[in-house]
This record gives C-alpha cells, sequence and structure tokens, in this order.
C-alpha cells in the first residue's frame, strides 16, 4: 500500500480522498456481500432448496401494542403502558411524591 503524507494535501485534497475512500469501502462490501449470497445460494442449492425458500421458511412476529395502564391526568389521550422508559409527565409526577397508582387507569 502507497504511503500518503496527509499533512501535505489541501482540505479539497483530503475530502476527495475522503470521498474515494467511502466508494472503495462501499464497493467493497457490495462484492463480498454478492460472493457470501453466491456460497448460500451454492449451498441451498446442493441441499435442493433455493434461497428465497429459507429465507422465507422464518416468519418474523410482530409483538402486540400493550395496553395502557396509565393516563395523563389533564389529557385522557396521553396513556403509558408501563412497559419502556418512563415519560416525562411520569417522571415529574413520581419526582414531585406522586405514585404510579394515582394514573392507574
Amino acid at each position: 500500500m502507497a504511503d500518503i503524507d496527509l499533512s501535505t494535501l489541501s482540505l479539497a485534497e483530503l475530502k476527495h480522498l475522503e470521498k474515494n475512500v467511502a466508494k472503495a469501502i462501499t464497493s467493497f462490501e457490495e462484492r463480498r456481500k454478492a460472493e457470501a449470497r453466491a456460497k448460500v445460494d451454492e449451498l441451498a442449492r446442493e441441499l435442493g432448496f433455493s434461497l428465497n425458500e429459507l429465507v422465507e421458511a422464518a416468519p418474523i412476529r410482530k409483538r402486540a401494542a400493550s395496553e395502557p395502564k396509565y393516563r395523563h391526568p389533564e389529557n385522557s389521550e396521553i396513556t403509558w403502558s408501563g412497559r419502556g422508559r418512563k415519560p416525562g409527565w411520569i417522571a415529574d409526577a413520581l419526582a414531585s411524591g406522586k405514585s404510579l397508582e394515582d394514573f392507574a387507569i
């Protein structure tokens, strides 16, 4: 690999080099993916399947939406299921001394 003294390049030259490196990386990754896809496809054919048959065989499960457990005291449209990060209005209320039971549906 050629050694490049980056300190001698102008900003424009550095940006051009950066763009070329990004293109080279993308091209390299695409070639590697294509090679991997070809190998997997060949193996699937050897086993009597198509790659699409194997990929589509795994169904994607969707998680059902959680039922709300808590409701905003002033706006009943705003709810929280109790899962994940606490919304700001819950966090503020808890900091002021209220409990989750105060907002239970």
